[in-house]
C-alpha cells in the first residue's frame, strides 16, 4: 500500500505538537499528527491543567480556613480527596476531547500510535489496525518529556510517586517527603501541606526554587516554613528503605547523614527527554543528555526534521513549546517569523504564594556585565493586596543602568502568575523604564505594584 503524504508530520499532540499542526492547517498545510496516548499530551492530562484544578481546591480550601478574617462562617470544613480528584481529571478530560475537536475543524488526520522515523521525510506510525507509513517533505517531533528517576528512589505508585501518582493519590499522606523543589516538586508540596499532610521538601541546590532569584526564594521559603513545611536545602536522599506502608529515607546535609520515616515520597528531580526508540540515531541526529540538540529556529541539522517543546531542552514549559510550534509551523509554510527568546518566556509556579518571573535575576544580570538598578514593592503596600488578605509577597525589577532596559522581573504573592505577562509584553516591545512609569496603571489593583517597582528603581516609589 502506498504511503500517505502530507506537509507536515507532527509527533506528539502536546501544547507544542498540536498547536504546530493548528498553525501548519491555518496557512494550508496539509497535516497529519501522531500521538501515542492522549490529545493534549502531559500538559492538558497529567500536567501544566490537572495540578492547577487540585491546586485551586486546596487554595479554596485554605480560604475557608481564613473565613473568620473575612466577617464570615463557615463549621466543619473538610474535603473529600476522591471527588477533589475526580474534579481535577474532569477538568483535564474536558480539555483533552476539546483537542480532538480543534483538529477535525482543522481538518488535520490524526493517527493514534507509536511513530519511527525510518528514514529521512518517512513516518511509520504503529496502531492497533496495523502500520501505517507516512511521507512529509517537514516533520515535527514534540514528543516530550517524562519525569526522571534516580537510582534507588524509583517510584513504585504506593510508597513513592511520580507526579502522576500524585495527581491521582491511592492515599492523603499524614508524612510526605518531596524530593526537589523545582515547580512540580514545590507546587505537589504545596497542595499536600494545604490539606494537612506533614510535609518535608529536600533540595540539592542551596536555595529553593533555584531557577528564581535568590531574593524571591527566600521569601517563598519564609511563607512555606510559616505554613507548616519543613525545608532541607543542600540536601540529598542518599537511600530509601521501604517496608510495609512507610519509608525510611537517609538524607545527607552538611556532611552528616540522618534518617527519618515517611509514609508517601514524591520524586521530583528534573525530567528526561522521550527521544528513545524514534529511530533518531539513524538519521544522524544529535542528542544530548537526552533532548535534541536544535538551532534557534528547531532545525535538527537533518533537513526538514524539527524539534520543539520539551524534548529540545530548557526552558520545559508548555508556552515555549506552542510558541516553538508555531515558528517551526510558519518555517514550513515559507513565512519569516523570529526566533523564540529564552530571556522573554515567563516561569510561573502556582504553589501558595504564587512565584512568577522573567528575564535576567540580579545576580545573572551581574554576572553578565550589567550595571543594575533594582527596585522592589512589597504586598504590604498595595491596597488591594491587603483588601484581597494578601499582604505578603514582592515585586522586584532589574534594569540596566546605562540604556534603562527591563533585564527582569520578579515577583512572589497573590496573583503573580497573572502579573507577570505585563512585563513580558514590556520585555518583547523592548521598553524601558520611562514607558512603563508612564503607563497608567488601574486604581485599585494588585497590577499598581509593578508600577511602583519600577518608580523604586528610580528613587520614585510614592506608597513605600
Amino acid at each position: 500500500m502506498a504511503a500517505k503524504a502530507y506537509d507536515m508530520i507532527v509527533i506528539g499532540a502536546g501544547p507544542g505538537g498540536y498547536v504546530a499542526a493548528i498553525r501548519g492547517a491555518q496557512l494550508g498545510l496539509n497535516v497529519a499528527i501522531v500521538e501515542r496516548e492522549h490529545l493534549g499530551g502531559i500538559c492538558l492530562n497529567w500536567g501544566c491543567i490537572p495540578t492547577k484544578a487540585l491546586l485551586r481546591s486546596s487554595e479554596v480550601f485554605h480560604l475557608m480556613h481564613r473565613a473568620k478574617e473575612f466577617g464570615l462562617k463557615a463549621d466543619g470544613i473538610g474535603y473529600d480527596l476522591d471527588a477533589v480528584v475526580a474534579r481535577s481529571r474532569g477538568v483535564a478530560k474536558q480539555l483533552s476531547g476539546g483537542i480532538g475537536h480543534l483538529m477535525k475543524k482543522n481538518r488535520i488526520t490524526v493517527f493514534m500510535g507509536e511513530a519511527t522515523l525510518p528514514a529521512r521525510g518517512k513516518v511509520s506510525v504503529r496502531t492497533d489496525k496495523g502500520t501505517e507509513d507516512l511521507t512529509a517533505p517537514a516533520i515535527v517531533l514534540a514528543t516530550g518529556a517524562r519525569a526522571r528517576e534516580l537510582p534507588g528512589l524509583e517510584a513504585d505508585g504506593d510508597l513513592v510517586w511520580t507526579y502522576k501518582h500524585a495527581l491521582q493519590p491511592k492515599h492523603m499522606p499524614r508524612e510526605l517527603l518531596v524530593i526537589g523543589s523545582g515547580a512540580i516538586g514545590i507546587e505537589f508540596a504545596s497542595f499536600y501541606n494545604t490539606l494537612g499532610a506533614k510535609t518535608t521538601v529536600v533540595e540539592v541546590m542551596d536555595r529553593i526554587l533555584p531557577v528564581e532569584d535568590a531574593e524571591i526564594s527566600a521569601l517563598a521559603k519564609k511563607q512555606f516554613v510559616k505554613q507548616g513545611m519543613t525545608i532541607l536545602e543542600k540536601a540529598t536522599v542518599k537511600k530509601l528503605d521501604r517496608a510495609k506502608g512507610k519509608v525510611t529515607a537517609h538524607i545527607e546535609a552538611g556532611g552528616k547523614t540522618e534518617t527519618r520515616v515517611f509514609d508517601t515520597v514524591i520524586s521530583a528531580v528534573g525530567i528526561v527527554g522521550n527521544t528513545e526508540g524514534l529511530g533518531l540515531e539513524g538519521l544522524g541526529v544529535k542528542v544530548d543528555r537526552t533532548h535534541v540538540v536544535t538551532d534557534e529556529y528547531c532545525r535538527t541539522g537533518v533537513e526538514g526534521l524539527f524539534a520543539i517543546g520539551d524534548i529540545a531542552g530548557a526552558p520545559w514549559l508548555a508556552h515555549k513549546a506552542s510558541h516553538e510550534g508555531v515558528m517551526v509551523a510558519e518555517l514550513v509554510a515559507g513565512l519569516h517569523p523570529h526566533p523564540v527568546k529564552p530571556g522573554s518566556i515567563a516561569g510561573c509556579t502556582y504553589c501558595h504564594p504564587q512565584v512568577a518571573s522573567v528575564g535576567l535575576t540580579e545576580a545573572k544580570a551581574k554576572e553578565a556585565g550589567h550595571e543594575v538598578r533594582v527596585g522592589r514593592f512589597p504586598f504590604i503596600g498595595n491596597g488591594k493586596a491587603i483588601a484581597l488578605g494578601e499582604p505578603e509577597g514582592l515585586v522586584k525589577t532589574v534594569f540596566d543602568a546605562k540604556t534603562g532596559e527591563l533585564l527582569g522581573a520578579h515577583m512572589v504573592g497573590a496573583e503573580v502568575t497573572e502579573l507577570i505577562q505585563g512585563y513580558v509584553v514590556g520585555r518583547t516591545l523592548e521598553t524601558t523604564e520611562a514607558e512603563l512609569m508612564e503607563t497608567v496603571f488601574p486604581h485599585p489593583t494588585l497590577s499598581e505594584m509593578m508600577h511602583e517597582s519600577v518608580l523604586d528603581a528610580y528613587g520614585r516609589a510614592l506608597h513605600f
